[in-house]
């Protein structure tokens, strides 16, 4: 990759986390304020950023257009939508799709809780590998050999008392995830949040995205969520007949790993 090109993705990604004048940018880029200067007037022409009348930087109104189509490229994305407005509808809680992107889980639809203590979470946010339900599930039915890299590289932060931090206790839970057919994060990630997630399969029989449910435990306790889990496997498994997958014929899709 060019330095330019790095610079530029750097200046957004930086802009991402919030606006920053150009002396911020320079700053945190460890780049001449020139330099970033010149990024940025280019960026600017084109819609990538903008600039307020403070002065401050801004990620550009191009950027918001691009993310929507790149989610409407997403097929997945599209066969899943009605059936997980429905799956909200019915169950009042909060609904999320995910899919792997290189190394990271992210999740690229959402459907809101009704009530009025609900999680936190975007489209575009990226679940963390060692504890998330959706994380779980697309981890559980990979390849043995891009399970094994990706769970390698996995920092294993423990984000409450409840998170997996040893490689080889997260290998048996993706093994038992893979073996039931579907994961649940038990105030893994969030202390006050349970999630249960179900995979979405394509016609190949491989896991392409995870659906979920997730709640506050002070709107519905660990066990009622689980009394959901029946419809949110309805809910992946008609994603996936839609996707091509007859389950019936591959009761064993090609690449689950079972055993580390």
């Amino acid at each position: 990759m060019s330095q330019s090109v790095s610079k530029a993705l750097r200046i957004l990604v930086e802009l991402g986390a919030g606006q920053r004048s150009l002396a911020e940018l320079a700053d945190r880029l460890d780049v001449h304020k020139s330099t970033v200067l010149r990024l940025l007037r280019t960026m600017q022409d084109e819609r990538f950023v903008f600039r307020d009348d403070a002065h401050r930087y801004h990620l550009g109104s191009r950027l918001f257009a691009l993310s929507s189509l790149a989610l409407e490229q997403r097929e997945v994305r599209r066969i899943a939508a009605a059936h997980l407005a429905e799956l909200n509808r019915r169950t009042g809680q909060t609904v999320h799709l995910a899919a792997l992107e290189g190394d990271e889980v992210v999740y690229v639809d959402k459907y809101d809780s009704r009530q009025p203590v609900r999680m936190y979470s975007r489209i575009g946010l990226t679940a963390p590998l060692n504890c998330a339900a959706v994380s779980k599930v697309i981890l559980a039915g990979l390849p043995a050999e891009q399970r094994a890299q990706l769970v390698s590289a996995i920092d294993f932060v423990r984000f409450t008392e409840r998170t997996i931090t040893e490689v080889d206790a997260f290998h048996t839970e993706l093994d038992e995830v893979a073996r039931r057919g579907y994961a649940v994060d038990r105030a893994e990630h969030e202390s006050f949040i349970n999630c249960i997630g179900a995979p979405v399969r394509d016609a190949g029989g491989r896991v392409v995205a995870a659906a979920s449910i997730s709640v506050p435990d002070v709107v519905l306790g660990y066990d009622r969520l689980l009394e959901l889990l029946p419809e949110l496997l309805a809910t992946a498994a008609a994603v996936s007949a839609e996707c091509g997958f007859l389950e019936i014929e591959q009761t064993s899709p090609p690449g689950t790993s079972l055993a580390r």
